[in-house]
């Protein structure tokens, strides 16, 4: 099975894994260059925008409307 790891490759083409790995044998491997700054998982605006939604998700009539959902998980 693939395993992604992190790495920074340095301006001489030297990789440095950012965490210690161990293989059983020898492994071929692609790199992919990456944008200097890393991507946040979610868009800050909704980080920031949770705590006032979650007011009206926490709310009674918010479950009751996906009530039906959670029944079909159940079945």
């Amino acid at each position: 099975m693939p395993v992604t790891v992190e790495a920074v490759i340095d301006e001489e083409g030297r990789i440095s894994l950012q965490k210690p790995i161990r293989l059983s044998k020898k492994r071929r491997a692609l790199v992919v260059i990456l944008d200097e700054t890393p991507q946040i998982a979610a868009p800050e605006t909704a980080l920031l925008s949770e705590a006032a939604l979650a007011v009206d998700w926490e709310r009674p009539e918010e479950d009751e409307a996906w009530k039906h959902l959670q029944n079909a998980l159940s079945s």
